[in-house]
């Protein structure tokens, strides 16, 4: 050991811990020799590199209360514009061109969650849904109103006949006109051959209004529950896609953090590494801790590039969940800042959640569609009375040609080659309809319809039960976070500490490298779990706001994303 190296190892037997490192490493009496030993100036430059990187460490998550720094990367990428964020359209396909990146672009947790509600696919879908069954709506309530038709044809036809005499018609004894000679004579074999042709036009309106059917209201009934039950499931995905934006949020914040702790870890073990080279060449320590020091140092870069990956895929999570076009990637610009404990206790909670919760509306909504639709069913055994009525007006025009006169002609009456026609009517009645036997069909409808309304009853408890599952779930889980996070910022402040000692005594001889790796692993294993901490109170947080968060049932209502419990919200729920 070298002589400027005694302070050192004094102040570490003595337990000096708060003094700067810089302090500890340039003692007044020491700094000609510090200066003239090369070994010993390198270690102080490793140990003031280390002092720095520790620094780092104990920056990256903010203390509570504390705003935290900008997210890593953001500064570097610029930021999203929303207007260029727009979705590629449903049924295409990305190119070449397309799927080349342009780069990271930062967004906030709230410009995420209003790029979700205006982009989302499935959200679209929802609605497009909640338009469907408004109009399905509008169509069943025409049953009301009378249904009137115009209707008519128009055509031509033709063809062509022969009448051939078989018997003379002055054996017929009608008298002088039909004997040979007279106007009406026809002998026997004579025949007459001609063509025809008509061409007609008719037209007319026709009513009908069902003055008595007893399955009209049931099916109105049942399509209004549809549309209940569609703005509930619309709900309910406003609901869950904030919920899912929220948490890929966090955790893109948690991979950029993690990438950062993995990289400073990297740089103290290149750091140790050096020093234990250095330390190595004056023969303080064995190659054996060159060696440990040379695997810890490789198992870090393998966790970075580990952590550069997660954080890969999390920004493409993320990207997947706003349906951003291929080529933008987006990056978290919002630093890590705590939600604030939950306002309500579980008893509230649980009594805002099943107030209104769109989840159970939804099944309440699909049940009376059952309902309705089984007395729909019922009423097909029922007599149903309908008003009729009806006018029109027809014409034709026929034509005959062609004649051709064979064997002493036949028929000598008149022959008209142009003819025209035409008429009107109108008609008005009841219909009376009454089905008496059908098999027993309508009654198996109505019994399965009533068999599935009374699964879908069960289906109420079941997700009753999950509802209060999940929020019980999550929390228990917000109220251990915190708790977590506490015990984890005790720990970080006695791991940085104890790292500082160990690589302290290391330095001096009196510590062994595997102390010292023991002490850096649980260093970085405290930063992960403060992190951890930190990102579960936020998600846990969104995951309670996710099951009382105010959302509207109707699409074109607008929508302001809501990333915590109002003051409003806290005094409906608690009442």
């Amino acid at each position: 050991m070298s002589r400027s190296a005694l302070p050192l190892a004094l102040a570490a037997l003595l337990g000096v811990q708060s003094l700067p490192l810089a302090g500890l490493l340039r003692p007044a009496a020491a700094r000609p020799a510090a200066a003239a030993d090369p070994l010993t100036a390198g270690l102080e430059q490793r140990w003031r590199e280390l002092d720095q990187q520790l620094r780092l460490l104990d920056q990256l998550l903010p203390a509570s209360g504390q705003p935290g720094s900008a997210q890593p990367g953001a500064s570097e990428a610029g930021p999203l514009n929303p207007a260029a964020a727009a979705p590629p359209p449903p049924l295409s396909l990305p190119g070449s061109a397309q799927l080349q990146a342009a780069g990271p672009q930062a967004l906030s947790l709230q410009v995420a969650v209003a790029l979700a509600l205006r982009n989302s696919a499935t959200l679209e879908a929802q609605r497009q849904e909640v338009a469907a069954s408004l109009a399905e709506l509008r169509a069943s309530l025409g049953d009301y109103w009378p249904r009137l038709l115009a209707v008519g044809d128009a055509g031509v036809s033709g063809g062509g006949s022969r009448t051939t005499v078989l018997e003379s018609s002055a054996s017929w004894g009608l008298g002088p006109l039909y004997d040979p000679g007279g106007p009406f004579y026809s002998p026997s074999g004579g025949s007459v051959a001609q063509t025809s042709r008509t061409a007609g036009l008719a037209a007319g309106l026709q009513l009908d209004y069902a003055l008595l059917d007893f399955a009209r209201t049931p099916r109105v009934r049942a399509a209004r529950a549809r549309l209940e039950r569609q703005r509930a499931d619309y709900a309910t995905a406003l609901r869950s896609l904030q919920l899912e934006v929220s948490e890929a949020y966090y955790r893109l914040q948690q991979a950029d953090q993690l990438v950062r702790i993995r990289d400073a870890d990297v740089r103290n073990d290149l750091v140790i590494l050096a020093e234990a080279l250095d330390l190595q060449k004056a023969g303080l320590v064995p190659r054996l801790d060159v060696l440990r020091r040379r695997a810890i140092e490789a198992t870090s870069q393998e966790a970075l590039i580990q952590a550069l990956a997660d954080r890969a895929v999390a920004r493409r999570r993320l990207a997947v969940l706003l349906t951003l076009p291929a080529a933008i990637t987006p990056t978290a610009a919002d630093p890590i800042a705590l939600q604030p404990r939950w306002p309500l206790d579980l008893e509230q909670s649980l009594l805002a959640a099943y107030r209104g919760n769109p989840e159970l509306e939804a099944v309440l909504a699909t049940r009376q569609a059952l309902a309705e639709e089984r007395q729909q069913a019922v009423a097909a055994l029922l007599p149903r009375l309908a008003l009729f009525a009806g006018a029109g007006a027809a014409g034709a025009r026929s034509s005959l040609g062609d004649p051709v006169v064979a064997g002493g002609g036949c028929c000598n009456g008149s022959i008209s080659p142009e003819s025209r026609s035409g008429g009107w009517d109108w008609s008005i009645g009841l219909t009376l309809s009454w089905l008496l036997f059908d098999a027993g069909s309508s009654a198996a409808r109505a019994e399965a319809l009533s068999r599935r309304e009374q699964a879908v009853a069960q289906g109420y408890a079941a997700r009753r039960d999950a509802i209060r599952l999940r929020l019980e779930q999550a929390f228990f889980q917000h109220e251990a976070s915190l708790a977590r996070l506490a015990s984890a910022r005790r720990a970080v402040s006695a791991s940085r500490e104890a790292f500082r000692d160990a690589r302290l005594r290391y330095g001096m001889g009196l510590s062994s490298e595997v102390d010292l790796s023991l002490t850096q692993e649980r260093l970085i294993q405290s930063l992960v779990q403060r992190l951890d901490a930190t990102v579960g109170v936020n998600i846990t947080y969104a995951q309670l706001l996710r099951e009382l968060l105010p959302v509207p049932r109707d699409p074109a209502a607008p929508l302001q994303p809501q990333l915590q419990l109002g003051r409003d919200d806290h005094q409906r729920s608690i009442r």
